[in-house]
């Protein structure tokens, strides 16, 4: 329990006699409840000033100081979602490899990248709602090993259904990983330096697929691993088992950072909350925490667990169904005025924002591979997308009569490289201006870049010209999807923050999913379609944000 400062003590109003007077006659009586008492050292307004007693969330969090912790939190966080984006994105390194082992077609490779997003749609829904009843720390710890172990198990698996299988559980956990660490990693940020703080690990995803993208260069081509008795262990699947490393790193190092201190007002839970304060501010500042100036946590919005309802819970009930409980409850209020607004343009910006994204990110590697194979059969020749497309289904190594062949030259792993590398730039944009230019101004200046890129994609001729434009698609959709992480991140309240983001999640999920299938289904029958579709899509999705309140530089709500 907090103590609080009673204040100075009133004086009491009595007369006392002076030596004076008690030493006689002529000696004169001072009343001393006349004296003005003595002022004792000025004390600032414990509501206001820098050494205020009191505090909301934001001043508290300005108070314990911007350092060594935030830091720290940041290269934790990061990784989270570095490890996240390695596990989406490596399976369109695997495609190419894997297609001789599991039998694929252009069809089933959609299916297998769309695999991954179904599961973190199941996941992301659940695991969000289960964030904002029981915390989002402990949930991150859960979700890590999960994660780590369904990516083990899949690089064991030798066909294509247990593959798939383990894919799917691999993308439940993932799902959670998203809006959950999101939502941790901003509550833990002044408003002053959200953006910029958000918008550094968005960069983390770059780092996430330039780690895949090197990873993917020494190992696959490598031709490492054996087959012993009909079970086969090559270098994709030792791809895979080192794609689960950052997992297991990830779920011991979350056991060294706190709860969110905004989730933990937000449930009542204010001495737990002081307490992680009081934790930033002993490593930020390298003092003693007890020094630190705030002694009282402020509450300006309503405790979103009403006490009532938590007294008349009979101790029978078991907290599986209590928190069942908070998440229908949490799922409904996502879904009437005035949160409805948010959620629902969120989820349609997420949609049409992830076809693209995914619809031709997971497909960059692929389209490398059939260029590459058209350049080698045809001496260079110019050539657009449908062309070397027509080829490499009809007379190439996805035709049906061609002998399955799984090696992968390295100069295709080099383009994917050069591609996603070409996000830095943009990325560094994005953390420097975030907090100055705005969160909109990034999104709508992305998805019309990213159009654009798209829509001239039907237009190279040449394998140089489609790895131009696949640079600059992957700059921007990066800038773009920083921005986008920050707007849906801010938008939402505290008590309702991870399964709204969780929301909008199993929105793009659900984008990756029909942008992969529907490339994989039209790409080989009708080329020009796709990258028109995810034109239109991004460009017009982008113009929805415009509708979303102004969050830079503003409090969280």
């Amino acid at each position: 329990m907090i103590e609080t400062d009673p204040g100075p003590k009133k004086p009491h109003n009595c007369d006392v006699k002076s030596d004076h007077q008690l030493n006689g006659p002529g000696s004169k009586t001072v009343d001393l409840s006349v004296v003005p008492p003595l002022k004792s050292p000025s004390k600032l307004d414990p509501e206001k000033g820098s050494g205020s007693e009191k505090a909301d969330f934001e001043r508290a969090i300005e108070q314990a100081g911007y350092g060594r912790f935030h830091y720290m939190l940041l290269a934790v966080c990061g990784l989270v979602s570095t490890s996240e984006e390695m596990d989406v994105i490596s399976m369109s390194f695997i495609l190419p490899s894997a297609q001789c082992d599991l039998n694929l077609t252009t069809q089933t490779k959609g299916w297998l990248n769309s695999i991954i997003f179904i599961g973190m749609m199941a996941g992301a829904y659940a695991w969000g709602s289960v964030a904002d009843s029981l915390g989002r720390k402990r949930v991150l710890i859960a979700i890590s090993i999960i994660n780590a172990l369904a990516i083990v198990a899949s690089s064991f698996s030798q066909n294509y259904e247990l593959f798939m299988l383990f894919r799917f559980i691999n993308g439940a956990a993932l799902g959670g990983s998203g809006p959950v660490i999101w939502s941790y990693f901003a509550e833990f940020q002044p408003k002053k330096k959200r953006g910029a703080m958000l918008s550094f690990m968005a960069a983390f995803w770059t780092l996430g697929n330039l780690f895949v993208a090197g990873l993917a260069w020494v190992i696959i081509p490598s031709e490492i691993g054996g087959e012993t008795g009909g079970f086969v262990y090559n270098s994709w699947r030792i791809f895979l088992l080192v794609m689960s490393l950052p997992s297991f790193l990830v779920a011991a190092l979350l056991f060294l950072l706190p709860e969110s201190p905004k989730f933990l007002i937000s449930t009542g839970r204010h001495d737990e909350a002081l307490e992680v304060f009081r934790g930033i501010y002993m490593m930020n500042t390298g003092r003693d925490k007890d020094l630190y100036p705030v002694k009282q946590i402020l509450v300006e919005e309503p405790v979103h667990r009403k006490p009532e309802k938590v007294v008349e819970v009979k101790e029978s009930k078991s907290k599986l169904k209590k928190m069942m409980g908070d998440i229908v409850e949490h799922s409904k209020q996502l879904f009437v005025p005035p949160i409805l607004k948010f959620t629902a343009i969120s989820i349609t910006i997420n949609f049409t924002f992830h076809i693209g994204y995914y619809g031709l990110m997971m497909w960059f590697p692929e389209m490398f591979n059939r260029f590459d194979e058209w350049s080698r059969t045809h001496d260079n020749a110019e050539a657009d997308i449908c062309q070397v497309t027509a080829y490499v289904t009809q007379f190439g190594t996805h035709s049906t009569e061609a002998r399955c062949d799984s090696h992968i030259h390295s100069n295709v792993f080099m383009d994917s490289l050069i591609t996603v590398a070409a996000a830095i730039p943009s990325n560094i944009f994005a953390v420097l201006g975030m907090d100055r230019l705005g969160r909109k101004f990034f999104l709508v200046f992305a998805t019309f870049s990213a159009g654009m890129c798209s829509a001239a994609m039907y237009f190279v001729y040449n394998k140089t010209n489609n790895l131009i434009v696949s640079a600059v698609f992957s700059s921007v959709i990066s800038c773009g999807n920083a921005s986008l992480d920050c707007l849906i991140t801010e938008v939402f309240p505290t008590n309702l923050r991870a399964t709204g983001v969780a929301v909008s999640m199993v929105a793009a999920r659900l984008g990756g999913i029909i942008g992969n299938v529907v490339i994989a289904a039209l790409l080989d029958t009708y080329c020009p379609a796709p990258t028109f579709i995810v034109a239109v899509l991004l460009a017009s999705g982008g113009l929805m944000c415009l509708f979303l309140p102004n969050t830079t530089r503003q409090a969280l709500q």
